[in-house]
């Protein structure tokens, strides 16, 4: 669940709204409360959407779809209005996750809890088929997990057989992997309830090994492999493969009907114990959090009340917008973290009770440092380690903790092959809950899909990949913001602090992606009428030569700024060269700079450069004064970037497995509990964003001065 934001209606209807639970191209779907105080999920469709004539009757369609289907197992219509100014329909709120997050966050289930979950979908498909109507969208996505069954949703592309307005000849609708091959190829006067059964095939053997039965890829090539090859059922239990290859025949009239699949599936895990510990631990406590959510009277507060307990939204309901003041909805969690960064050490575990067991023993939680403790960026590897050991220090120390945290160290020596073998050992090792690492972006690439096959969550301090899909990979949390967001402070200061008009953003290729990406971004941002931007490129191996031509035409074409995109060897060459050719303007660079090589190597020519960071120095930070205290006594220097990071990550980690309680914190539990954990660090706040996908934007500006660097701290500060 997400805050509304300040476009979000008041209220739809009667039903007086609460959260964002989703957004896509077509609206956004809220949690509601009705005006008998039942929760809802009420699904608004966009402005954009709501004045295309067909796309409403669409909707009006989809709405009359679902008010056909009468099922324990389909998730009821309570209420809907097709005609309205915003288009909008409600049905009953499933507190639980959809199939396809359980599977990603706890893995495959189990043989008995799949067989539980066939038979029930396929009681609500007997009631689609019994409606007349055709599904055409089973996936898993659209399983929602309860803990008294599935719930099965999404009528929006259901038909009767013999409609084919939607599906004409040719046209491909649906989800790719969930697809039966006459969906695949559009073959539209085919698609009928064996369509679904197919599709049922492959979201049973996707809840069982974790995998599509046709792989994965592009559309078309997953198509292609859904038409022509045999499904991957190499992990299915022997008991099951002959029903789910009758599923997943090519020839609809080959595959068996969904009473036949009922009856196959039926006859296990009757009760409430069908699922899995872990995934009823989740539901229970996404319903702990909806239950926490204030009454429909409760929302609301006068302003006069609301000073200090109180945010404003705007209401985007009726002709005009109002002013209005509400509640800020928050969990317990969220309350306290707003009373101090160390609060929360001083909690026990789930209702109060000491997880101390009478042997006086506390249960010991195992997290792992994967780091480059010898190799080329060894100087950060070493950083994060002395953090993250001052960290399980301080938690050890507190009395009233849950646990004991131990800390086992791994050095990759930089090497992404060995980084790959720590990842498979550390995977195979149940003991170990989370790891911290690795140092290197190569590192992380190497062994993300390693960690997100073992589900074992991985936090990263130093790395800034860009392009990690947050739904592919969901135990990737990155404590630092991503490299291309790097541009931001670079931008603020150009902008605010210099009020620059002519900026030459400098392209270095011995970067690759990472200069161009950060020039791009700072081009996007800067250029306009009032200010000239101007790109130039420096070849990966430029010379001497290189170096003076592009400070000559720097200086000669009036520049008051220059950005480069490189590393601290070549940025201390075009320091050198721009010093020679007389440039007196602004320099800016990023972290890849920011190394005392570039002193040495720069000299003189280094003074006031500027560079935008992830991470700050502590000496500086008030907040960071006993954690700087306590570092030099225990290692006899001040530390260096990345200690106090490495800190924080730590504990936030550490955060994660208090809430859930020694007992249950487990792989998956604790990678669901950080993207609901806002802890606030003595460097930054750590708090996931869905929104952006990141748990940070914390980011800095430092700049060097008399032979070393100086931390100016947050962007937004420095350049206010």
């Amino acid at each position: 669940m997400e805050p509304l934001r300040g476009a979000d209606p008041a209220r739809i209807a009667g039903h007086r709204l609460l959260r964002r639970l989703g957004a896509g191209g077509m609206g956004v779907v809220y949690l509601a409360r009705s005006p008998g105080g039942a929760l809802a999920a009420v699904k608004v469709i966009r402005a954009a959407h709501a004045d295309d004539a067909g796309f409403r009757a669409r909707f009006r369609r989809e709405v009359e779809t679902a008010g056909r289907v009468v099922s324990p197992w389909v998730v009821p219509l309570l209420d809907a209005d097709p005609d309205a100014e915003s288009p909008w329909l409600a049905t009953a709120f499933v507190s639980g996750p959809a199939l396809d997050e359980a599977v990603e966050e706890c893995g495959p289930l189990p043989y008995e809890s799949v067989r539980v979950l066939g038979a029930r979908l396929a009681e609500a498909l007997d009631a689609v088929h019994g409606a007349g109507l055709v599904h055409r969208d089973v996936k898993p996505a659209n399983v929602l997990l309860a803990v008294d069954g599935p719930r099965m949703i999404d009528f929006g592309i259901a038909r009767m057989p013999e409609d084919t307005a939607l599906t004409a000849s040719g046209m491909v609708v649906g989800s790719p992997g969930f697809l039966s091959p006459e969906q695949a190829q559009g073959r539209g006067r085919e698609i009928g309830p064996a369509s679904d059964v197919f599709s049922l095939g492959c979201l049973l053997a996707y809840t069982l090994t974790g995998r599509r039965p046709f792989g994965s890829g592009s559309v078309a090539e997953t198509l292609l492999r859904t038409v022509h090859d045999d499904p991957e059922l190499d992990r299915v239990p022997a008991s099951l493969l002959p029903l789910l290859r009758g599923c997943l025949a090519k020839e609809p009239g080959s595959r068996p009907g969904v009473a036949e699949l009922r009856r196959a599936l039926d006859g296990a895990g009757e009760g409430g114990d069908w699922l899995p510990e872990p995934l009823t631990r989740l539901i229970a406590r996404r319903s702990a959090a909806v239950l926490a959510l204030p009454a429909v009277e409760a929302t609301e507060v006068s302003t006069a009340s609301a000073a200090t307990t109180a945010v404003d939204t705007v209401s985007a309901g009726g002709s005009g917008s109002t002013r209005r003041r509400f509640l800020v909805l928050g969990s317990a969690a969220g309350v306290l973290t707003a009373g101090g960064t160390a609060a929360w050490w001083t909690a026990r575990g789930p209702g109060g009770s000491s997880a101390q067991s009478r042997t006086g023993r506390l249960p010991r939680l195992v997290v792992a440092l994967h780091a480059d403790l010898s190799g080329a960026h060894k100087a950060v590897g070493l950083a994060q380690e002395n953090g993250a050991r001052l960290a399980v220090d301080h938690l050890n120390s507190r009395t009233g903790r849950g646990f004991d945290l131990a800390l086992q160290v791994h050095d990759d020596k930089g090497s992404a092959t060995r980084a790959a073998q720590i990842a498979r050992q550390l995977a195979a090792d149940g003991r170990v809950r989370a790891v911290l690492g690795p140092t290197t972006d190569a590192c992380a690439k190497a062994t993300l899909g390693l960690y997100q096959e073992a589900r074992l969550p991985m936090v990263t301090v130093s790395v800034g990949l860009d392009e990690v899909s947050p739904t592919t990979y969901r135990v990737y949390a990155a404590t630092r913001p991503a490299d291309a967001t790097l541009a931001a402070p670079l931008v603020a200061y150009l902008v605010r602090t210099l009020a620059a008009r002519r900026t030459v953003l400098i392209d270095d290729a011995a970067e690759g992606d990472f200069s161009w990406r950060l020039c791009s971004g700072i081009d996007d941002a800067v250029r306009s009428g009032q200010r000239t931007v101007i790109r130039r490129s420096l070849a990966a191996d430029g010379d001497t030569t290189a170096f003076r031509a592009l400070a000559t035409s720097v200086t000669e074409g009036g520049a008051d700024a220059v950005v480069f995109g490189g590393g601290y060897a070549r940025a201390a060459r075009l320091a050198r060269a721009l010093r020679s050719a007389g440039y007196s303007g602004a320099r800016l660079a990023t972290q890849r700079a920011l190394d005392a090589r570039f002193l040495t190597s720069a000299g003189e020519a280094a003074q006031g450069w500027v560079f935008a960071t992830a991470f700050l120095d502590p000496t500086r930070v008030k907040a960071a004064t006993s954690f700087v205290t306590t570092y030099r006594t225990r290692f006899g220097s001040a530390p260096p970037w990345y200690s106090a990071e490495a800190h924080d990550a730590t504990l936030f980690v550490a955060r994660a497995m208090t809430d859930l309680g020694a007992s249950h914190a487990e792989r998956a539990a604790i990678t669901g509990r950080l993207r609901e954990t806002d802890y606030r660090g003595i460097t930054k706040r750590l708090h996931y964003d869905p929104s952006t996908y990141r748990y940070t934007d914390a980011m800095y500006l430092f700049r060097s001065t008399a032979g070393a660097f100086r931390c100016l701290g947050d962007y937004r500060d420095a350049t206010a």
